[in-house]
C-alpha cells in the first residue's frame, strides 16, 4: 500500500559497516516524509555497496533521489539534497503526487 503521494524508499547493502551514515539518512527522510505525509521503507541487499534513496511514486515506479557515496553530509545537507531533488520532480508530470504538494516542497523546514 502506497501513501497518497508516493513513498520513500532508503536501500542498503546488508554487508555494509555504514550504520551511522544510514541512522543520518534515515532520520533527514523521516523529516521529509513526516512534513509530505510520505510512507517510508527501508530495505537491505547484497547488491549495493552504498546508501541510496528512491521516490516511488503512486503507480510503484522508482526514481533515484540520493546516493550517499563517498559523502561526509550532515543530516541538514541530506534532507535539503533530496527535498531540491523531489521539487525538481514535482515538474515532471509522471509524479502528480509531487504536484500536489509542490508547495510544500518550497517551505524551508
Amino acid at each position: 500500500m502506497y501513501a497518497a503521494n508516493g513513498k520513500l524508499l532508503i536501500y542498503t547493502s546488508r554487508f555494509s559497516s555504514h550504520n551511522d551514515r544510514l541512522r543520518i539518512i534515515n532520520s533527514a527522510v523521516a523529516k521529509i516524509a513526516k512534513s509530505l505525509s510520505l510512507g517510508i521503507e527501508v530495505a537491505s541487499t547484497k547488491k549495493i555497496l552504498s546508501v541510496y534513496v528512491y521516490y516511488q511514486n503512486e503507480e510503484g515506479e522508482e526514481t533515484p533521489i540520493y546516493c550517499d557515496w563517498g559523502k561526509n553530509w550532515n543530516e541538514e545537507d541530506i534532507y535539503k539534497a533530496i527535498r531540491n531533488m523531489m521539487f525538481v520532480l514535482s515538474f515532471h508530470p509522471e509524479y502528480s503526487g509531487l504536484q500536489s504538494i509542490r508547495e510544500e516542497l518550497c517551505v524551508p523546514a
